[in-house]
């Protein structure tokens, strides 16, 4: 299928092809019917995508802090790679569609296949979204206006906020779509309306469509036009759906306001208002969040946990079917706010339109240009049209893989290998991979480690198609996929990494061993000790196949210079491990113990792993210390005290309460009267010891991740030991489940 990207990097608008996705449980498989280019929010990226470097840095100084301050933690080099990498990642645009249903998600049961739905997403042929995302599309409004419905949302927000009365005075600072959308909402509020703008176009249609309007081209002040129209008392409320990257727009606003009004921002713009109008009228100023209460809530969004009615009125979803039933009963007219209809295979020409560049014209000498002659010509609302071909959805989940992204797979274990030559001795044989997950994690950091390894690409799967499709063409994948069977049912294929959510890792490392392929669970290993035996059990039934995670930190070549220089030191050992792991919200995904398990499971495990490499026995005790923390905060700050059977103790401070100035990882080692101290895995220091203090270093980080995966690939095509022995794995992975259990019974099927 094809779908709209945009490199922020190049600033290149793209139309490219990628799997379509497959259905996610409580989420909907969209055909669409039409989807609308917002000119505020996508004209926003497609102009930072084009500006320079310097530009880019310039439109975002907090961003630039951050570079800066990880290149003091981190390194220089690092940080360039880090920041390449990212804008090297090509975003889906748009988030206004329109389609009809052609599957439906596990725990949904308010919609069905042949439904039509308007929903927030992106500009593609297939679309997989979340249940409280769409809204069900009466049947007298048509696709074009339907699209319309996300938009109409952020503008129903914005005047839900400014909550106008009836007959109240309410401006409109910029006659935008969100603009316009406002201005007939309020009309329907029976408040009086006055919308500003610099294009007479906009004011003559917001006239058509019963409001008043100041065009600001001919000279006229806001003040002047405000006063004039509320017979000098100012505006009761005033709506700022301008996008600009000062403040003038708010400024407009604070200077039209009556004396304790009230403004509502809905457009992008600065905040930087001056105090004394702010205090002299007693304004009260909000920011409207997009389409209602629900916005940026995972448990709300992705998970479909809905607000209860009688509490929260209008959240998101149902600010969407308010919408369509005001189109429904033609109290709000988007169609005459279409500038533009374009086929969705020419969709490359609305950012044309959006840059103000002229469309080049076809072999016949034909272009596409404005339709909606009360516009002038002017650019608002464009749509872009699907007219899909009887069977096309059929044919392209067909090719292109879509499916459920992870199959079904129990939590169980077939102690009886498949009749496989790998389940006995392993041979040498080169690696075919596959890898299962595109996150920033694995865009950013495991894949520039793989690349060059050797290894053949065979497949890259993810949820989202763009995201496989992309990084399948930097990398050299052969294909991509949206279905993780499209590596399990691949007889190339012998080695899969997983890189999914935490909670999948079981089910699909489970799913490639029976499938006879090696595997490399990026960590950790799984959430749960049902689903730690289940694993075990296939593994040791499965001694030809490996199973490694992500112990990265064993491989850097900080923890070989430590481990040499630890060799010719005899008796136990005193290991202190910091991580200055930073705050995440509560909210994040990884602090959720459904779908991260929490931070010890999470990452501290890294930590655990690594001490235990080093003393080179097994843990034979283990106890945690938390920080007590506020009820709304997660608790994943503590100290973690381990003991080995050699008499070596260990101790990991996993803290969340520090500074980022502070490097983020440092392991100092106290043995026979010598200390070795590795500092943020940039440099490792001896004391007392032989051969000078500096045992390595150099320009950049490196925490392993390229050894690693050289030592996965080494085992498989020389038919060498696994890296890493399983049953360190495992014990690793029990530790962390006895220290910080994830707290919920695992599921009985992926």
């Amino acid at each position: 299928m094809k779908q709209i990207l945009q490199n922020l990097g190049t600033g290149e608008t793209l139309l490219v092809d990628v799997p379509a996705p497959g259905v996610q449980e409580g989420c909907l498989l969209v055909q669409t019917q039409a989807s609308l280019v917002s000119l505020g929010t996508e004209k926003m990226l497609v102009d930072f995508g084009r500006a320079s470097l310097l530009d880019k840095a310039r439109k975002q100084p907090e961003k630039v802090r951050q570079v800066l301050q990880k290149i003091r933690t981190d390194g220089l080099f690092t940080t360039i790679d880090a920041v390449r990498t990212k804008l090297a990642e090509p975003i889906p645009l748009g988030y206004c569609a329109t389609g009809i249903v052609a599957a439906v998600g596990a725990g949904v049961d308010d919609f069905s296949v042949g439904d039509r739905v308007a929903c927030a997403a992106p500009h593609a042929e297939v679309v997989c979204v979340p249940r409280n995302l769409c809204a069900k599309v009466p049947e007298n409004v048509p696709p074009e206006e339907a699209v319309f419905t996300v938009l109409g949302a952020i503008a129903l927000q914005g005047v839900r906020l400014l909550n106008p009365g009836l007959g109240d005075n309410v401006a409109v600072v910029g006659l935008g779509l969100v603009g316009l959308l406002a201005t007939q909402l309020l009309v329907a509020s029976g408040a009086r309306v006055l919308g500003t703008d610099f294009d007479p176009a906009k004011c003559a249609l917001a006239r058509s469509l019963g409001a008043e309007a100041a065009d600001l081209s001919t000279g006229l002040s806001a003040a002047d036009a405000v006063n004039a129209w509320s017979a000098g008392h100012g505006a009761d409320a005033v709506l700022v759906a301008a996008s600009s990257p000062g403040s003038a727009p708010m400024l407009q606003a604070l200077e039209i306001c009556r004396k304790r009004g009230r403004i509502v921002q809905v457009g992008v713009t600065g905040v930087e208002l001056p105090r004394p109008p702010l205090y002299e009228k007693e304004i009260t100023v909000q920011v409207s969040c997009s389409y209602g209460p629900g916005r940026y809530d995972e448990h709300y969004e992705q998970d479909g946990v809905d607000y209860p009615y009688p509490y929260v009125r209008w959240t998101q979803r149902r600010n969407f079917e308010a919408i369509l039933d005001l189109l429904a009963r033609r109290r709000l007219h988007p169609a005459r706010l279409i500038s533009h209809r374009i086929p969705f295979e020419n969709a490359l020409e609305a950012y044309q339109i959006v840059a103000g560049q002229p469309l080049r014209k076809d072999a016949a000498g034909t272009s596409t240009e404005g339709e909606n002659a009360a516009l002038g010509g002017s650019p608002l609302g464009i749509v872009l049209c699907h007219t899909p071909a009887p069977g096309k959805l059929a044919r392209t989940l067909a090719t292109t893989g879509g499916g459920t992204s992870i199959p079904g797979q129990a939590i169980t274990a077939s102690a009886t290998p498949p009749a496989s030559p790998s389940a006995g001795a392993r041979a040498p044989t080169p690696v075919v991979l596959g890898v299962l997950g595109t996150g920033n994690f694995t865009a950013r950091t495991l894949l520039p480690a793989i690349r060059g390894l050797g290894a053949r690409l065979r497949t890259i799967v993810s949820a989202a198609g763009s995201n496989a499709a992309l990084l399948a063409r930097k990398y050299g994948f052969e294909q991509s996929s949206t279905d993780a069977r499209a590596v399990f049912d691949d007889p190339a294929t012998n080695a899969v990494i997983i890189t999914t959510r935490h909670s999948s890792h079981a089910a699909q490392a489970l799913a490639a061993l029976e499938a006879g392929k090696h595997v490399f669970i990026e960590k950790p290993l799984c959430l749960h000790p049902e689903e730690l035996e289940a694993i075990a059990t296939a593994a040791r039934a499965r001694p030809g196949q490996i199973v490694m995670v992500g112990f990265n930190r064993r491989f850097s070549p900080h923890t070989i210079a430590a481990r040499r220089a630890l060799a010719a030191t005899p008796g136990p050992k005193s290991m202190v491990f910091t991580a200055n792991a930073g705050a995440i919200p509560a909210s994040h995904w990884l602090q959720n113990p459904v779908t991260g398990g929490g931070r010890i499971i999470g990452e501290a495990c890294h930590y655990i792993d690594l001490l235990r490499h080093l003393a080179g026995a097994p843990v034979v005790r283990s106890e945690i210390t938390w920080l007590e923390a506020p009820a709304a905060q997660a608790r994943d700050t503590a100290s973690i005290q381990l003991a080995y059977a050699d008499g070596s103790t260990g101790t990991v401070h996993y803290f969340a309460n520090g500074s980022k100035s502070f490097p983020k990882e440092r392991l100092e080692i106290f043995a026979a009267g010598r200390v070795l101290v590795v500092d943020n895995f940039r440099k490792t220091t001896g004391y007392g010891t032989s051969g000078g203090s500096k045992l390595c270093g150099g320009w950049k980080q490196d925490k392993g991740h390229a050894a690693g995966f050289a030592a996965f690939f080494h085992a498989i095509e020389t038919g060498a030991p696994a890296p890493i022995p399983l049953e360190e794995i495992l014990e690793t992975t029990r530790v962390t489940h006895k220290l910080a259990p994830a707290g919920r019974t695992p599921p009985s099927a992926a």
